[in-house]
C-alpha cells in the first residue's frame, strides 16, 4: 500500500513539473478582451506549382481550436494572415493511449506520423525511437530548424528532436540537441542546457560544434549565416506583450538562415503559450499570443510568395480550454469568450496549407497524416 501511495505521489508531482505554467482558476467566469488596436494584412495569391515544395514550415498553435482563431480574427478587426490559406481541414488529435491527447503524444504524431501514449516523445507506444521528419530532412542534406516561444525543449518542439520514454525528461531531451546536425533553434531553456544535474554544459559544447550561442533577440536577429542556438529565456518566454518581439524575429531569423541551403527545409515554429494561457483560461491572454504567431505566419507567407517553392501548414495539435465566444464586435475588436476546461479538449484542430502540395490537406484526417503528407512532399522518407 505504501508503494501505490508513493507511486501516486510522484505521479502528481511528475504532472506538476509538465505543467508548471497553469495556474489554479475556477471556470466559471466569462473573460472579455478590449481591442482597438489592429495589425494590417496582406493578401497572397495561391501558389499553384505541379512541381512539389523544396521547404516545408509546419506551424504548431499549441491548444489553438477553432474559436481562438476566430476571436482573434474579430480582436483584429475580423482579418488574419491565415485567411491566405484557401486549403483547409480537420486534424483528430486522439493518442494510442486516451482520447484526449498531450502536447508529447500530440507532438509525436506531427513530426513522427505515429500514434503513441500520453508523455512520450518520438517513441512509439512499445517505447521504441521512431524517425522524426526534422531527422529525415536532416539525413537527406535539407537544413532544420525549430522556433518555439517555450523552452526548446518542452514537449512539441522536443517531439521534433528526441526519442524520451516521458516528456518530463529535460535534461535528457536538450542534451539530444548535440546529437543532431540542426542548424538554428531558438526558445527558451537555458537552464536545461546550462544548469544541468550531470554537471554538463551544453552551451558551451554547442560552441565547439560550430554553433553561435546567443541569448538576446536584438543579437540572434542580427546573424545572417552558420548554426544559431538562440535560448532566449531561462525556462518558457514570458507570455505577450510581457516577451516583446520574439516569434516574428525568430521566425524570419530562421527562415533566412535555412533558405540559404541548396536542397531545401524543414522548420516548424511552435505558438506554444496559446496553450499556457488556454490552461488559465485568459482569453484576452489566449488572444494575444494567437495574434503573434498570426504574425509570424505573415512573416513566413511573404518568404513563401516569393520563394514560390515552399509549402506552409497551421495546425495545432490539440484544443485546450473548450473555449467559445459569446459577443464580438469586428469594428471594436472586442470579444467576449468562455471556456468549458483549463485541460485539453477532444475537440478535432484545424488544418491549413498555402504553397504547392497545399490541397492534400484538406477534409478530416488522422494528425498523423499530416507528417507522412510533408515526409512524401519532401520526398525525405
Amino acid at each position: 500500500m505504501l508503494g501505490f501511495t508513493l507511486l501516486i505521489v510522484l505521479f502528481n508531482l511528475n504532472c506538476f513539473a509538465q505543467e508548471q505554467y497553469k495556474e489554479n482558476k475556477k471556470i466559471t467566469a466569462i473573460e472579455e478582451y478590449k481591442g482597438g488596436i489592429f495589425y494590417p494584412v496582406q493578401h497572397y495569391d495561391q501558389v499553384d506549382t505541379k512541381k512539389g515544395p523544396k521547404n516545408i514550415i509546419l506551424f504548431i498553435g499549441d491548444g489553438m481550436g477553432l474559436a481562438h482563431i476566430y476571436a482573434s480574427m474579430t480582436a483584429n478587426g475580423g482579418s488574419l494572415f491565415l485567411q491566405n490559406f484557401v486549403h483547409c481541414g480537420f486534424s483528430k488529435t486522439y493518442s494510442s493511449s486516451d482520447y484526449i491527447t498531450d502536447s508529447g503524444a500530440g507532438g509525436t504524431a506531427l513530426a513522427c506520423g505515429v500514434k503513441t501514449y500520453n508523455g512520450a516523445i518520438g517513441v512509439g507506444p512499445d517505447k521504441n525511437p521512431v524517425k522524426n521528419i526534422r531527422e529525415m530532412a536532416e539525413k537527406k542534406g535539407l537544413k532544420t530548424g525549430l522556433v518555439s516561444t517555450s523552452a526548446i525543449n518542452h514537449a512539441t518542439p522536443a517531439s521534433f528532436m528526441a526519442h524520451q520514454a516521458s516528456r518530463s525528461n529535460y535534461d535528457e531531451i536538450a542534451a539530444e540537441f548535440l546529437k543532431s546536425n540542426i542548424d538554428v533553434f531558438i526558445g527558451g531553456g537555458v537552464r536545461f542546457f546550462e544548469n544541468r544535474k550531470d554537471g554538463r554544459n551544453l552551451s558551451k559544447e554547442l560552441r565547439d560544434k560550430g554553433y553561435q550561442v546567443l541569448y538576446k533577440m536584438e543579437d540572434i536577429k542580427k546573424v545572417n549565416s552558420g548554426k544559431l542556438a538562440g535560448l532566449t529565456a531561462e525556462e518558457h518566454n514570458a507570455p505577450m506583450p510581457e516577451r516583446g518581439e520574439m516569434l516574428v524575429p525568430a521566425t524570419e531569423t530562421a527562415i533566412s538562415l535555412l533558405s540559404q541551403g541548396k536542397k531545401g527545409f524543414f522548420l516548424m515554429v511552435e505558438g506554444s503559450e496559446i496553450d499556457f494561457l488556454t490552461h488559465n483560461n485568459q482569453a484576452p491572454g489566449v488572444i494575444r499570443e494567437t495574434l503573434d504567431m498570426d504574425r509570424a505566419v505573415g512573416a513566413a507567407l511573404a518568404f513563401a510568395a516569393k520563394n514560390k517553392e515552399t509549402l506552409i501548414i497551421v495546425t495545432a495539435d490539440h484544443e485546450t480550454g473548450g473555449m467559445t465566444i459569446n459577443e464580438g464586435n469586428n469594428k471594436t475588436g472586442d470579444i467576449t469568450a468562455k471556456f468549458t476546461s483549463p485541460e485539453h479538449t477532444g475537440v478535432c484542430v484545424p488544418v491549413f496549407a498555402f504553397g504547392p502540395g497545399a490541397d492534400q490537406f484538406g477534409g478530416f484526417m488522422e494528425n498523423t497524416e499530416i507528417a507522412k503528407k510533408m515526409m512524401k512532399l519532401l520526398k525525405v522518407n
